[in-house]
This record gives structure tokens, sequence and C-alpha cells, in this order.
């Protein structure tokens, strides 16, 4: 055999060798879900990003992009053609409370968060904590259906707090110890009441978490200004009571009113002093007080809705609430309360009230356009009429909206700027590669219309698929006949 085609010959065998013995090319990626063709809702920058794919892997956003004329492998799909895809949505003010009798009460609103689209919630304060670590643990291990829950664990108050496992502080010292006490339980935040809680531990108690990088928010005492509690470092502040009284044109003479007060027979409260507070606000004062939360970042949480209902619920039939069915007996009777103490409120009481959620509504666009950073939270719980997990953060989005926000701003306050609040954005809150697969599949624009968000096909939540029929399958036990 001549040379030349001896060479050739050895040489075509040795590549055969190789190419038979070489590893076969690894298949194409496999997600274990994909969504296609679907109009991705960018929040932050309030667009539709048309036609795109996002496959998840792992509970994690591992692709997003334009979609192409071939669908990636994936052990499930969702076909989102004519619909929109969101951010799961964040109720940033619930609570789970009432005390052993209720825990299991309380469990069951998990599905209903989940049934409305709602993939995270901050927990405002309670006596439910152990079981909300467990809740957690297991949302997360994906042995129980229910948005993941941040908590602030019990509230801080002062002494004789009205709210039952309350850690009630007056002293540095006691300061010190309710805040180690959370910290060993492993808090998100601090919550601080005001039902008992002097101006100078309420103070002190933001001096001594801020030093400890312990973010607060929650009511105010009336005997302080806000302005003093964001120097001290708040971070945020629940209901538009507190930023009301800074909106006063008189709000230091108020103040010092509400201090001589304090240890007389009939110390002044934020109620006695609201119908002051209403007659002098100023747009100058409100001006100063909304730039000096947004230069040090300090939330609001409005929570409109709530205001609405508790303003009506003297004149409103609850009885005939289609939702009224998926709560608990036993959280029912929570309601008694609040109901009966609206029903012994005078006409005029009646009217002012009405006449300050007007108010609080005004405040909100004024707050958007200052830069402070809004939250949307429900205020849903036991003890809290006819306010219903899931449903109700639906009625805040579109009180927000009517107060003036665009939908995508009062999207933003339900979804991203809750994750941020929470020092959790960089993995959650918007829809990008990396962050955590919760998501919200509807079948209408809610840039379009806020409504819309009512309108949904599925709910994913760390890459794990709700259909429509399983949420309603999921609600189906919870139904009283």
């Amino acid at each position: 055999m001549p040379t030349a085609i001896r060479t050739c010959l050895l040489l075509g065998l040795a590549a055969a060798a190789l190419l038979g013995s070489a590893p076969a090319p690894p298949p194409a990626a496999f997600y274990d879900l994909v969504i296609d063709h679907v109009a991705v809702v960018d929040v932050a920058a309030a667009r539709l990003r048309p036609n795109q794919t996002v496959a998840v892997a792992g509970g994690k956003i591992v692709q997003l992009g334009p979609a192409g004329a071939r669908r990636p492998r994936a052990r499930q799909y969702l076909d989102g053609r004519g619909r929109y895809l969101l951010p799961g949505l964040w109720d940033m003010h619930v609570h789970f409370r009432g005390g052993d009798s209720l825990a299991a009460a309380n469990k069951k609103h998990l599905a209903l968060y989940l049934a409305h689209g709602i993939t995270t919630v901050r927990d405002a304060g309670g006596d439910l904590t152990p079981y909300l670590f467990e809740w957690r643990r297991a949302v997360a291990a994906g042995t129980l259906a229910g948005p993941t829950i941040f908590t602030s664990g019990p509230k801080i108050d002062g002494p004789g707090a009205t709210w039952p496992g309350s850690l009630e502080v007056e002293t540095p010292a006691q300061v010190s110890r309710a805040l180690d006490s959370l910290q060993k339980l492993r808090v998100d935040y601090v919550k601080i009441y005001d039902s008992k809680i002097s101006g100078a531990a309420y103070l002190e108690t933001i001096r001594q978490a801020e030093a400890r990088g312990l973010k607060t928010t929650g009511h105010m005492p009336y005997s302080v200004t806000l302005g003093e509690a964001i120097g001290r470092g708040l971070d945020g502040t629940e209901h538009l009571y507190y930023l009301f009284k800074a909106c006063s044109s008189k709000e230091d003479s108020l103040t010092a009113l509400v201090r001589a007060s304090q240890n007389t027979a009939h110390p002044l409260g934020l109620f006695a002093m609201l119908p002051a507070v209403y007659a002098t606000y100023s747009p100058a004062a409100a001006a100063r007080i909304m730039a000096l939360m947004a230069a040090h970042r300090t939330s609001t949480t409005p929570t409109l809705s709530i205001g609405r209902t508790l303003a009506e619920l003297p004149d409103t039939d609850h009885s005939r609430d289609t939702l009224l069915a998926y709560i608990d007996p036993a959280i029912r009777r929570t309601y008694a309360r609040r109901l009966a103490g609206a029903r012994q409120q005078s006409a005029a009481a009646r009217a002012f009230t009405k006449q300050l959620e007007v108010k609080f509504q005004q405040l909100v666009p004024l707050l958007q356009a200052a830069g402070v950073p809004i939250l949307a939270g429900s205020d849903s719980g036991a003890f809290n009429s006819y306010v219903y997990p899931g449903a109700s953060l639906h009625d805040e989005l579109a009180e927000l909206v009517q107060a003036g926000l665009t939908p995508a701003q009062a999207l933003g306050a339900a979804t991203l700027n809750g994750a941020r609040w929470l020092g959790v954005e960089n993995r959650t809150g918007s829809i990008a590669v990396g962050k955590d697969a919760d998501l919200l599949l509807l079948t209408a624009n809610p840039l379009a219309d806020i409504h819309n968000t009512r309108r949904i096909a599925a709910v994913v939540q760390r890459g794990r698929v709700y259909s429509a029929a399983a949420l309603a399958g999921m609600l189906r036990p919870l139904k009283q006949p």
C-alpha cells in the first residue's frame, strides 16, 4: 500500500475512533417551567415588554427575553399568549394574631393570600410568632401553600399595652432587653405601637434599633413629632394619622399640649387631637415633612382601604359579603368589637371620620410626587372587621389609583417598594434573571386598569405553579356552609 494512502487511512481510523469515544454534545437547557409569548409588566419602567419567554429553574428566573421560534424544553409550560406577567404582589401590612386558640384560623389566611396573587406578606406584629416561623419554613419547603412571610414578631409598646404579647418598655434598659429578644427570634424588623408607650421610650427604641441595624416602623405617640422620629432613624410609618399631624401648621404646639396632658387624669391622644390637626392642616408643612421623609427614605403605608371600610362600617351590611364565607367563624367573632364601637359613634364623629379619609386620599399623590416610598398594605387579619385577606390588597390598589397614583405606581407599592424596604430587592420584587420566581399571570393588562389585578390565570410561588383551577380548589375547603 502506498505510504500516502496508508497515512490517510490511519488518520481516518484514528478520527473515527476519536469521534466514537467523544461524549455526546450537552442537551439543550431543560427548565422546570417556561412561560412563553407573554407580555411582561415592567413595573419600574411603567411599560410592557411584549412577546417574552420566562424560564424558571430551582425557584429562580434563569432566562428572560424575546420569544423565539423554538420553545425551550421544560417540565411545565404556561401559555402566555394574550396574558400579562407581574411580579407576585406584596401585602406590606397584615396581622396574624389572637393567641393559640386562633392559630389554626389564622393559618387559613395563607391560602386566601396566595389565591389572590399575593406571594409575600409583611406581618405587622402579633402574638403568633412561633407559628409564623413554622409556616414560613413549610412554605419555603413547599409543604404548605402560602406566601413568604416577613414578620416583626411581637410589637413594642408601653406598660399595660393594648395588644396581648407586646413587649412593654419604659426605660432604656427595658428597650435593650426587648430588642435583644427580638434579635434572638431573628425577626425581620421592629414594629412599635402607640397605645401606651411614652414619647421618650418610643424615640429610645428607634435610636437603639438603628444602632443595631434593625429597621423600625409602626404607629407613633402624639407626644413626639414625626421629624424627631425620622431624626432618630425611623424607617417607616404605618397609616397616615402620624404623618398627618406633621402636616399641621401648629404641630409643635399640639405636641406640647399632648405632652402636658400625659400625667393628668385625661391624657390627650391621637383621636382627641385629630380635629385640631385637621383644622390646622398646612400645605407648606406637608411639603416640608414629605421632603424630609423622601430624603431619609422613610416609607408610609397608607392603608386607605381599611380606612374606608371602617368609616362605612355603621352604615354597611356585610352579612352577605361573598368572601365572608371563607373567614373562619372564630375570626368572624373578633369583628364584633369594632362593629360595636363603630355603631356607638355619634353622627358628628362619623361625618368627621369620612372627611378625614378624603383628606388622607389627597395626601397620597403628594407623597408620590415628593418621592416618599409608598407601601401597599391592607391591615387584614383578626379584629379588623370585613377586611378580607387577599382581596383587600386589590381594594387597596384601587384606592391608591383613585387617590391619584398611576396603575404602575400602585403596582410598585405592592411589589418592588416592599422588597426595597425589607432590603431583599436583589432577589425578589421584580421580574429579572436571578430573582425569585414569584409571579402573577393575568388575563388583562393591569397598567390599563388596576382592577385587572383580580383577573388571575395562575400564580407562581418560588417556581411552583398554581392554576386558577388549583387556587379555587385550595379555597374550597375553607368555605363555610
